[in-house]
């Protein structure tokens, strides 16, 4: 059975549906044993990484995250879950995160200097939140996108962004105006910053991946 942190963050039923679809047991939760318990775990959500993380602690969900995090069995934390595993985010100045992994949360940027070969740099304006299906580049090493070619389509909504302090452990790149560390695994800790719930076959297939590391 897979666990999935239910914190009032959004977006978990999807994944819920998801698992389901799969033919996975799958639970949505905040109780303490039901979460150690499980197989696998997921933190989902969508919102402010500040708000989250008041919510985490207040209900003692940080401390059962470490808890099973440090037994070794498969995490999985979505787009604002990637988030919430790096220790800030620009986006809540002062606001402690998990801090299970190490890296910057950085906002996109509205504006960024194209130099593509043109004379003089080019200004190019995006929209922020990006919103809409990107295509990454995939680390070949990666358990959780095993199988995943490079150039497949992934879905993504979100207005920060993740640079990875290590290499290594950056399972997926894309770019929107900057370069973006759009997946990452260390051990049995991994997250995406897109929504596999959300992204075709592409998406079930890594989450069938991760449910094969929960058996």
């Amino acid at each position: 059975m897979i666990a999935i942190i239910d914190y009032d963050a959004g977006n978990i039923k999807s994944v819920e549906k998801a698992l389901k679809y799969l033919g996975e047991d799958a639970v949505i939760t905040s109780d303490r044993d039901v979460i150690l318990n499980a197989s696998g775990v997921i933190l989902p959500g969508v919102g402010a990484f500040g708000d989250a993380m008041e919510k985490l602690t207040t209900r003692s969900l940080d401390s059962v995250i470490y808890e099973y995090v440090s037994e070794g069995k498969p995490f999985l934390g979505i787009c604002l879950g990637l988030q919430l595993l790096f220790e800030n985010s620009e986006e809540s100045p002062g606001v402690k995160g998990l801090g299970l992994l190490k890296g910057t949360i950085k906002k996109i940027p509205n504006e960024y200097s194209d130099n593509s070969g043109a004379e003089n740099n080019t200004i190019i304006t995006q929209k922020v939140p990006q919103i809409g299906w990107n295509s990454i580049e995939v680390n070949p090493d990666s358990s959780l996108l095993k199988g995943i070619k490079s150039g497949s389509y992934v879905y993504f909504v979100h207005s920060y962004y993740l640079q990875a302090a290590h290499s290594d452990e950056v399972a997926a790149t894309t770019n929107y105006g900057v370069s973006i560390d759009a997946a990452v695994e260390r051990s049995n800790v991994m997250a995406t910053q897109f929504h596999p719930e959300k992204s075709s076959e592409v998406g079930l297939n890594i989450l069938k991946n991760f449910i094969n590391m929960c058996k």
